[in-house]
């Protein structure tokens, strides 16, 4: 991280390697909210050195969602903290990430030596469709609008401005990975688009803050490829020649869209 940039009053926000992720932290008199904590214990701890220059104290943490870049870091941030994230994170730690890091371990895969230290960490305060958190001169709001790029995506909005973890990219594409629910995620992202003002600023889980029209051209998208894999299911493609069938269709680049369509498939049934 080259250091925390302030992007709306009182947000600032840190872009760390490797995935250019996204760490969102808000400012409030009580002290700081810290959006997400990372992918390893090393990387935890790295972010809680990187806090200490802001000058107040840490007062909770919000994990976006489950995913091991995100949330791996949680450890550092206890015991005592609360850790917020949706009330199905815990499963998704259990069905997809637990596995994935016993693999990573045992496998010794490139990078594994940053899992070796990681003891999973779930949130202790699970959130439902929605939550507030009090900083003392502001007030966060926590909000679930749907499944996309997972079914624990959390949301959060203070004073205009949103943090919106990976429902939103902006240094990649899309991820689809085999958590996701690409034919539910246009409707997310259309339930958030309602709330974004002219001015707002949107944090996303990779990359540079945007706004409302670049969010607008995503879900825009994210709606194409819901809505081709609809068309290609109704006319019978089979699941293995969809992404050849869709060809220049497709918005983004067809060698990430293979879960898309996999997970798609499977949705419809």
């Amino acid at each position: 991280m080259t250091g925390w940039v302030e992007v709306a009053d009182g947000v600032l926000q840190g872009r760390y390697e490797p995935y250019d992720v996204t760490v969102a932290v808000v400012r409030g008199a009580d002290g700081l909210l810290v959006v997400d904590t990372r992918g390893s214990r090393r990387q935890g701890d790295e972010l809680r050195d990187d806090l200490r220059v802001l000058g107040r104290p840490v007062r909770c943490a919000v994990n976006t969602h489950g995913h091991f870049d995100h949330c791996f870091g949680n450890q550092c941030f206890g015991p005592g903290m609360p850790i917020y994230g949706h009330e199905r994170l815990p499963a998704q730690f259990a069905e997809h990430e637990a596995p994935m890091l016993a693999r990573a371990v045992s496998w010794g895969v490139e990078g594994s030596e940053e899992f070796r230290d990681v003891v999973l960490t779930p949130p202790t305060r699970l959130v439902g469709a929605e939550e507030r958190v009090d900083l003392g001169d502001r007030v966060v709001d926590l909000l679930h609008l749907g499944r996309g790029h997972t079914d624990n995506d959390l949301v959060l909005h203070v004073d205009g401005t949103w943090i919106v973890g990976d429902l939103v990219e902006e240094s990649g594409p899309p991820a689809y990975g085999k958590d996701s629910f690409p034919l539910e995620w246009p409707d997310t992202l259309a339930a958030l688009l309602p709330r974004l003002a002219e001015d707002s600023v949107v944090l996303p889980g990779h990359g540079a803050a945007v706004d409302g029209t670049f969010v607008r051209r995503q879900c825009d998208d994210i709606t194409v490829v819901a809505d081709l894999i609809a068309v290609l299911h109704a006319a019978g493609v089979p699941v293995e020649r969809a992404l050849a069938e869709g060809g220049l269709r497709w918005p983004f680049a067809p060698e990430g869209l293979a879960e898309a369509v996999r997970r798609g498939y499977a949705q419809i049934g």
